[in-house]
């Protein structure tokens, strides 16, 4: 038997008044899941342990079986993993994001969904002005890039929000807290920061062209590098990642997984679907596990776009999962699916909440319960109920 999982993340979603109060699930056309929830056995999975914020990492690892109570050091590590970079025992490493800042606020998350090239452009530029033995900043993709920080006199326990949970917010009613000397730090590096970005040509020129600037660094998530076994030895398969977000390949990396880049993959809704699709079968052809990962629906929920999120989620279906079904032919083993997202990402929030999400199991050798479609609601009612920890993969792998 072979695997795949198709992550949709932050898919689920509130009733929504525009959409005749239903969710965007419930909206969307999707005629490719309704099928696989037909044929599957269906239901809720709570996949943020409770006192634990409900990030894409956590609910991410949670998905993959693994209990991110014991192995989550923060999302930076992951990212690091993504892009070679070592981390070492007196290193910490912290997502740095570039924001949009007005009048002291934070107008959002992700500078206008700055370009890559541009983004690099301005790290290089922190590097020159700010970087030193005990400072280097890493560029990533779009507004998501990484610090680390050298030196025994940092430390890990700083409370830090994530800038897509609070727009609108006044920078010092949301500055980083705990450790003092850290936390001074990089509140005083970021304002150093600030005088760098605010007038760079780089944001000169999005300004001029009606874009928002990438006038701030926003840090956020801080770790050592994690403590996590191979999915190999935890559940005897061997793996492949897809995904254009560093913090998921990351994480695989840390798995074992072998990652799997797609051209044209950008983490939005023009993302490309049909090179997933492509990638996702020639991986089945030589792993035993897929985790095929989409981020557009989490970021039109960040942006609160229900138009967009509704067609991220029909994108999904069509683009990716029904052309993946068109071609299972051509796998020399039985495919087992699953399809969920990892966690809620309102679009009248704007940000993740913590509600159990929808999920559907489909093994061609078991008996399906009788859910007709794939949503919130409907898979309260499936035959798996309500699950926790590591027992959506036990379910899925038929441990």
């Amino acid at each position: 038997m072979k695997y795949i999982i198709f992550l949709g993340d932050g898919m689920a979603d509130y009733k929504i008044e525009k959409l005749n109060n239903k969710t965007p699930l419930q909206y969307a056309s999707t005629p490719n899941i309704d099928m696989l929830a037909k044929k599957a056995r269906c239901g809720l999975f709570k996949t943020i342990p409770e006192g634990m914020s409900p990030g894409s990492a956590v609910a991410n690892l949670s998905v993959l079986g693994y209990n991110p109570e014991e192995c989550f050091e923060g999302r930076g590590v992951l990212e690091a993993a993504n892009q070679s970079i070592e981390i070492k025992d007196d290193e910490i490493a912290m997502r740095c994001n570039f924001i949009c800042v007005e009048k002291e606020r934070i107008k959002n998350h992700s500078a206008g969904h700055i370009s890559s090239e541009e983004a690099k452009t301005l790290i290089d530029e922190l590097n020159k002005k700010l970087g030193s033995d005990k400072v280097r900043f890493y560029p990533g993709v779009s507004y998501r890039h990484l610090l680390i920080l050298k030196g025994g006199e940092f430390s890990k326990e700083i409370k830090c929000t994530p800038p897509h949970d609070i727009p609108g917010k006044e920078i010092e009613e949301v500055a980083i807290k705990g450790h003092t000397e850290t936390a001074n730090f990089l509140y005083n590096l970021a304002e150093k920061a600030n005088k760098i970005l605010e007038n760079h040509p780089v944001n000169l020129k999005r300004a001029e062209q009606g874009k928002d600037k990438a006038n701030y660094i926003w840090l956020w998530s801080p770790g050592k590098k994690p403590k996590m076994k191979m999915f190999i030895d935890l559940y005897g398969k061997k793996g492949a990642v897809i995904s254009a977000v560093d913090l998921i390949n990351g994480m695989g990396i840390f798995a074992g997984f072998d990652v799997i880049k797609v051209e044209g993959a950008t983490g939005l809704y023009n993302t490309n679907y049909e090179g997933k699709a492509d990638a996702c079968i020639e991986s089945l052809k030589t792993h035993d596990f897929v985790y095929c990962h989409v981020e557009a629906s989490d970021e039109a929920g960040h942006e609160g776009d229900v138009d967009l999120k509704v067609k991220t989620i029909e994108y999904f279906d069509r683009r990716l999962i029904g052309n993946v079904l068109k071609r299972l032919d051509e796998i020399d083993d039985k495919v087992a699916i699953a399809v969920l997202p990892d966690h809620f990402t309102p679009c009248k929030v704007k940000t993740h909440t913590t509600e159990p999400v929808p999920f559907l199991i489909y093994n061609p050798e078991l008996k399906p319960d009788s859910i007709e479609k794939f949503d919130e609601d409907s898979c309260k009612e499936g035959s798996l109920g309500l699950v926790g920890k590591d027992n959506f993969m036990k379910s899925f792998l038929g441990i």
